[in-house]
């Protein structure tokens, strides 16, 4: 997924995944987004643990080494968007001021704020702080947007012909998005709140692109989320008699579900 818009080139590395395991808590699949324009490389959020090696390699892929990425852009402390923050040491890293100060402040061993990652984070001499209303790169506005966390960010982009709203898990999916209730919240009236002016940023900006952080990417078409795409997604295991023998479970949906 790729969208053009403010003088940046932005492109969609990693597709976020709507689910969570059966048996093995979140699967923490998240959307990485790339965006480059006016003089920087930025990533906005970076994966888990796992995401690593297949984020270096897309980075690689288009000729970006990870100290070539200038920003980091942290939507919010949960692990599977900011633990991934140390391969980027020489970036500008950003995250919400009130989301650091709450994740700082959270009861270790009792949420998915990754504790010794974010300790680190907050002395670290390249960190850099974004309050509500900011323009922290050229057209990139952070919106304060909490009910995931208290100190949630996303993140408004002007366009040429059509705007971007980088959602991440503000609004994880178009279910949540459609129906105004969401899953892991710490108060669903604030998630609802901050649902609400996302619609109302859709009615200001008719046509724009939103990314969420655990689905495809969508456009509002009539009031109705349209995602853009095919969600891919799937696991290889072994059950077999060899390592060379694996099984592959697609974890994509059902043909002709919507």
């Amino acid at each position: 997924m790729k969208w053009q818009g403010g003088g940046w080139d932005l492109e969609v590395l990693v597709t976020g995944y709507p689910g969570k395991a059966v048996l093995h808590g979140g699967l923490g699949w998240s959307t990485v987004v790339l965006l480059r324009g006016h003089g920087r490389i930025v990533v906005l959020d970076g994966g888990g643990y796992g995401l690593r090696r297949p984020l270096a390699e897309h980075l690689k892929q288009r000729g970006i080494a990870l100290s070539d990425v200038t920003d980091l852009l942290i939507s919010h402390s949960h692990h599977d968007h900011s633990v991934n923050w140390p391969m980027f040491r020489q970036a500008r890293i950003w995250i919400g001021r009130v989301e650091l100060a709450w994740a700082l402040g959270v009861p270790w061993g009792e949420t998915s704020v990754p504790e010794h990652t974010i300790e680190a984070l907050s002395r670290w001499p390249t960190l850099q702080l974004m309050d509500d209303g900011d323009e922290v790169l050229p057209g990139i506005v952070a919106r304060l947007a909490p009910g995931h966390t208290p100190g949630h960010l996303i993140f408004v982009m002007t366009g040429d012909r059509q705007d971007c709203v980088l959602l991440q898990d503000a609004v994880k999916n178009r279910v949540e998005l459609t129906t105004r209730r969401t899953d892991m919240t710490y108060d669903p009236a604030v998630s609802r709140a901050t649902i609400d002016m996302v619609w109302e940023i859709c009615r200001e900006r008719p046509g724009c692109l939103l990314i969420p952080g655990h689905d495809l990417p969508m456009v509002v078409e009539n009031g109705v989320p349209r995602p853009i795409g095919t969600q891919q997604a799937g696991i290889r295991a072994w059950f077999g008699g060899s390592l060379d023998e694996t099984t592959r479970y697609d974890l994509g949906p059902l043909e002709g579900t919507p």
